[in-house]
């Protein structure tokens, strides 16, 4: 594929827990100016907005991105913008509308203007067919709406790739645990919910069972991966492209809530499981992850004691300050 004609990088759903983070990564490495955020809504004091260049974007309103691209001169998509699995659920009309939708927009875009482009998947393409190890290569049968679009995402990623030479690279991310930006309504975030009750009522009701084991990942190892699969040469990447297996650490629910509770000692968490459980039973308990190792030497660097260390300090530090 030819060099992108823009220089300037364009991140969609910048707003969210990845984009939060994402974009400060890439600002920081790049420049402010470099670095274009844009999401659908405006948040005042966001540090996407407040740290740099932001744009008010529907990745569904073809016209407008394509004059983005044109105008900001875009060399470069990450694009995060969609629904994520819970919400997905209450409203799957309109999470295929955005996925799908949009995900068709920024690839067609960066067929006709040679930009790179970094389109994540999600653990939510395995169902429960999948073996509890989930391999790199596997049937995917997924049981809710949001990962039949990401099993959509990555086909469309791989055409693209393959019949018109489009740059475009993925990860399939297992749950995502932050301080610094709330979740977005995925089956995964009572693992980041759970940080935030225990600190300010010692108390936390978790909506699946304590035996839930998942694929869990701290997202600085998060933005980590993502930037390193970016700076991996084409030539190294293998099928894999469009969703490679990122594995991070694996707990249950119950091992996340005594890991707290050992630093924690009066903090108690309920489990009471209601409709993501089964969201969460369709899912792999780990992935494996050696061609990311392989093909663009992908290592994690946090566990989970040194994930909950992070999370109860940079929380405990966040709530003194905001008081």
């Amino acid at each position: 594929m030819a060099s992108p004609n823009g220089s300037r990088i364009l991140v969609t759903g910048a707003l969210g827990q990845i984009g939060t983070e994402l974009v400060t990564a890439l600002r920081d490495r790049h420049g402010e100016e470099a670095v274009l955020a844009s999401d659908i809504r405006e948040v005042a004091g966001h540090p996407a907005i407040s740290g740099g260049p932001f744009i008010v974007a529907d990745v569904l309103d073809w016209a407008a991105m394509e004059n983005l691209i044109v105008d900001e001169d875009i060399g470069t998509i990450y694009h995060l913008a969609a629904l994520l699995s819970a919400t997905g659920e209450k409203n799957p009309g309109l999470c295929q509308e955005v996925n799908i939708g949009g995900m068709v927009n920024v690839l067609e875009l960066a067929r006709i203007y040679r930009l790179r482009l970094f389109a994540p998947s999600s653990i939510a393409v395995f169902g429960p067919d999948c073996p509890p190890l989930a391999p790199q290569q596997t049937p995917l049968n997924p049981t809710t709406m949001y990962g039949i679009t990401k099993v959509a995402g990555e086909l469309m990623a791989d055409y693209y790739h393959a019949v018109h030479g489009v740059d475009v690279r993925g990860i399939r991310y297992p749950g995502l645990i932050s301080w610094k930006a709330p979740p977005g309504g995925g089956t995964t975030d009572y693992a980041v919910e759970i940080f935030h009750d225990a600190i300010e009522t010692g108390t936390y009701s978790c909506f699946v069972s304590a035996e839930t084991r998942l694929p869990m990942m701290y997202m600085e190892d998060a933005i980590r991966a993502t930037l390193e699969l970016m700076d991996a040469p084409a030539d190294s990447l293998g099928p894999a492209r469009s969703g490679y297996n990122l594995a991070g650490c694996s707990f249950s629910a119950g091992e996340l809530a005594t890991a707290i509770s050992e630093r924690l000692e009066d903090f108690v968490c309920n489990f009471e499981p209601d409709e993501r459980q089964e969201y969460a039973d369709s899912w792999p308990d780990e992935v494996d992850d050696s061609a990311a190792r392989q093909d663009w030497a992908w290592e994690a660097r946090f566990g989970l004691e040194d994930l909950v260390d992070e999370m109860l300090a940079n929380l405990t530090s966040m709530r003194e300050v905001e008081v």
